[in-house]
């Protein structure tokens, strides 16, 4: 069995000029019932994640001798502007009841943050990026 049907990829810039990479794995698109778009509602399953592509130097500096946490850090979150983004996209072809159809899953990032209380394995600051799934869909003709 097929684990991922396709991978999507984005990319944000934070004000640090932290560059990070958005991934989204679609794990299953399901027929769902009756929408008034096209007839046919789709839930799409996925997974977000992130890693982190580039860190100014200074940042690197800053938690050079830091701790490496046991676990998720529970302090010294701060939040961080996204200043510039790329959604994940993933699209992909479906059959369903009412025929194919062009499911889209884009996956925006809403919020990040970062924490230099501690350093990840990496010698880099903690990030983490809250995102959601916007799904639309369309029929093939």
């Amino acid at each position: 069995m097929e684990l991922i049907k396709s991978i999507g990829k984005g990319s944000l810039t934070l004000s640090d000029g932290t560059v990070i990479t958005l991934v989204t794995y679609v794990l299953n698109v399901k027929e769902t019932g009756f929408s008034p778009y096209g007839g046919v509602n789709f839930v799409v399953e996925s997974i977000t994640g992130i890693t982190i592509e580039r860190v100014p130097d200074e940042l690197k500096e800053k938690v050079k001798d830091k701790t490496i946490p046991n676990g998720v850090p529970q302090d010294g979150w701060e939040i961080i502007d996204i200043k510039d983004q790329k959604p994940a996209i993933v699209e992909l072809e479906t059959d369903s009841s009412k025929g194919k159809f062009m499911v889209r899953a884009e996956t925006e990032a809403v919020m990040a943050s970062r924490n230099l209380n501690y350093r990840t394995p990496s010698n880099e600051p903690w990030y983490s990026v809250l995102s959601i799934n916007k799904v639309s869909w369309r029929p093939l003709k």
